[in-house]
């Protein structure tokens, strides 16, 4: 069977050669890159401009963003048909494709973010490590030995946590933060170069297409980090109703609520923001497409307004932009309509994706006929699983199962400086 045929239907006159080739993992591809950014942009709100409001979210989505990085390139391992020479991307980077550049700009950022993470849970390492040293070698467990060796050696030997040491990691995030941010920009832009280059694709060809990505992705990736601090500090506050009485040090339920909700308010504000710059930006392609009126505009507008009418102007401009954005803009924000919020944002950003990707790819080479795209639901194939639901929840999943362990290693809530 060819690759593509088992999900690829088929209407008026479509060439023999034509499936959809790019399934819901390349999708996924531009979608969790753009998350990888958006959240480290929205750590560098404050590690680089210094907007004290969001400090209590700045080293969560710096952590978050990390614990993305990995799964960035998981849907295209997932997606290729040999997976093994997946690697050379990162063994033989060089610049004569888009692609091959990944290679350097995912090591690139990849660095950045470790060592800004080195210097910022650098003391809360050497204090870990003081405190186990107190304990007695005859009295500790294996584990509290192996967790001994493991972060004296995340320590790097640099034991110093005087006021001096602390400042100069301060100094050394802020200009790690300050480097990161094109970085990131670029790790996602060129996701949008790969698709505006493609000359002989007309929904794909426009120079806007890596601006529209990276005000996207930005946009993503707050407000996934919103939602996922509004979960954790949910957590958080079920597990200090329960432990209240056993361990009255531990902030209280109404202490967590109050700096919950500052948090919340402030990191909304930027994400209307970053908002506005990506909507103004998708209309004004559309608009643009839509008076130029190129020789591909028929079919262009068939696929826009009439088949994807309710993917794009129903979900990912209704439910996904214009929604949320009043939601955040009425008066008296709470979590809960923050948390609405947010999941309505990811939703609009997933289906741009979806409407580039798969919308990209509706219409035949011959501007005569059309393709649909059928989502594999259940899989019957190997190459189905992969390419079909179970492949992107595994995708979406992973990062979250990351941060967790990350979260034991570098706690986000611990104050390190």
């Amino acid at each position: 069977m060819v690759h593509g045929e088992a999900w690829t239907l088929k209407e008026f006159f479509v060439y023999p050669n034509e499936y959809i080739y790019w399934t819901i993992q390349i999708v996924m591809y531009p979608f969790m890159t753009g998350l990888v950014a958006g959240a480290f942009v929205l750590s560098s709100l404050y590690h680089v401009f210094g907007v004290k409001a969001l400090k209590g979210i700045a080293r969560f989505s710096l952590v978050f963003s990390f614990a993305l990085l990995p799964v960035a390139m998981l849907p295209l391992m997932l997606h290729l048909q040999q997976p093994q020479r997946g690697i050379e991307v990162m063994m033989t980077p060089h610049f004569t494709s888009a692609i091959a550049a990944f290679g350097i700009v995912f090591s690139t950022y990849g660095m950045i973010v470790a060592s800004e993470l080195w210097f910022v849970y650098r003391k809360h390492f050497v204090e870990t490590v003081e405190e186990i040293r107190r304990v007695p070698a005859g009295d500790r467990s294996p584990l509290t030995q192996l967790r001994y060796y493991f972060f004296s050696a995340l320590t790097l030997g640099a034991q110093d946590i005087g006021h001096e040491a602390l400042e100069a990691d301060e100094r050394a995030v802020k200009k790690l933060a300050a480097a990161g941010i094109p970085v990131a920009c670029f790790l996602h832009g060129y996701a949008g170069f790969i698709f505006g280059s493609v000359k002989a694709n007309a929904l794909w060809m426009t120079p806007l297409m890596p601006v529209i990505f990276i005000c996207s992705a930005v946009v993503s990736g707050v407000a996934l980090c919103m939602l996922t601090y509004i979960l954790t500090m949910e957590i958080r506050k079920v597990l200090a109703r329960r432990k209240a009485q056993q361990y009255p040090e531990l902030p209280s339920h109404h202490e967590l609520k109050s700096a919950e909700a500052h948090v919340v308010t402030m990191t909304a504000k930027y994400l209307l923001m970053f908002m506005v710059a990506a909507i103004t930006l998708e209309l004004l392609d559309l608009i643009f497409r839509g008076y130029t009126a190129v020789k591909s505009w028929d079919i262009l507008r068939s696929v826009i307004y009439e088949r994807d009418f309710v993917n794009i102007f129903v979900i990912q401009y209704g439910l996904g932009n214009l929604l949320p954005f009043v939601l955040f803009l009425i008066p008296g924000l709470t979590v809960r309509r923050a948390a609405i919020g947010s999941m309505l944002v990811l939703l609009g950003v997933f289906m741009m994706r979806w409407n580039v990707v798969i919308g990209g790819q509706a219409f035949s080479s011959s501007l005569s006929g059309f393709m649909h795209y059928r989502l594999p639901i259940w899989p019957g194939t190997f190459e189905e699983a992969k390419e079909g639901l179970f492949g992107a929840v595994v995708v979406a999943v992973i990062p979250f199962c990351i941060f967790y362990v990350l979260n034991k290693v570098m706690p986000v809530f611990k104050e390190t400086h």
